[in-house]
């Protein structure tokens, strides 16, 4: 029979257990444990002999003192120093949660994201949040936000159900970027039949040649079961992986599909690449999910 001190000396060591995981997923994983998760692919319909390196940076959420100006030019550095053929950036560069002590300003971050480079280019899209903190473009019913507007200011292409022809090498391959699927934060009741995404799918693709490769940047994973087949990859990040994971399982994912998409490689009809971001949604919380930048070398199927 336990006795009534090592009862009470078992509730303290798992008050201070519990305490101190709370402080590790707040002050340590989130700030300390970033890292560059690696995949390298061997896709279905990707020529064979193109050998294609992407860094994936996803999520930031600018924001004091969880993502600041001093944090973003540390990525900026460590992503140029991984030296890949082209850097695409996934969205959510906003942040909107409560737990900050202050902004990071527009015209700061985007010139810091200014100084990625690449031979083949940095290419953008835009997250939920760019759309939900725009007041303007909620009211408005249309961009472009000043997410967009900033980017371009620093000459970061952002691509809204659009498609850019790129070479390597002599072999010509197509970036595609899909409009946020979740722009707005309405009503139906006081807008009805109004769209909640701005993503047109099909239109995106038309403006690709078929049988030409194609690397589709959504930001939600969720339009993957939509995906045709004659995409080679799609790259997604805004789950942030949960958050919070354990063995391989996230507990709360913001995606209809729960955890199928909710981090890292899956294949499909086609690959798909879910980044577990660098900021933090919601809560200023990370555990067993830490930040990454997320670096993916790509060949075709048939490369020996």
């Amino acid at each position: 029979m336990i006795s009534r001190r090592s009862f009470v000396q078992w509730l303290l060591s798992l008050g201070f257990v519990g305490a101190a995981t709370s402080a590790y997923a707040v002050a340590i994983e989130p700030l300390v444990r970033q890292r560059v998760t690696h995949y390298d692919l061997k896709l279905r319909r990707w020529p064979d002999d193109l050998h294609l390196t992407i860094a994936v940076v996803a999520d930031l959420h600018a924001c004091k003192p969880w993502m600041d100006l001093d944090r973003i030019q540390s990525i900026v550095r460590q992503t140029n120093d991984l030296k890949p053929d082209l850097i695409v950036l996934l969205g959510d560069f906003i942040s909107s949660m409560r737990y900050v002590t202050g902004s990071v300003p527009t015209d700061e971050w985007s010139k810091a994201l200014g100084a990625l480079k690449a031979p083949l280019g940095v290419h953008a899209i835009l997250g939920n949040h760019d759309w939900w903190d725009d007041r303007t473009a909620q009211t408005t019913g249309h961009g472009p936000t000043f997410t967009r507007v900033a980017l371009e200011r620093v000459g970061i292409p952002v691509y809204e159900n659009d498609a850019v022809r790129l070479t390597k090498s002599g072999r010509p391959f197509w970036l595609a970027g899909l409009g946020d699927q979740l722009a707005f934060l309405i009503s139906r009741r006081r807008f009805p039949g109004r769209r909640i995404g701005v993503d047109d799918l099909s239109t995106t693709l038309r403006k690709v040649p078929e049988g030409d490769p194609v690397i589709l940047l959504a930001h939600e994973p969720d339009i993957m079961p939509r995906v045709p087949d004659r995409v080679a990859l799609v790259l997604s990040g805004h789950t942030h992986g949960g958050q919070v994971r354990l063995f391989g399982w996230s507990p709360v994912v913001p995606s209809r599909y729960g955890n199928r998409y909710a981090y890292g490689h899956v294949r499909e009809q086609c690959d798909l690449i879910v980044s577990g971001g660098l900021g933090c949604s919601i809560a200023p919380v990370r555990f067993g999910m830490p930040p990454e930048i997320v670096m993916v070398s790509i060949t075709g199927a048939r490369t020996t």
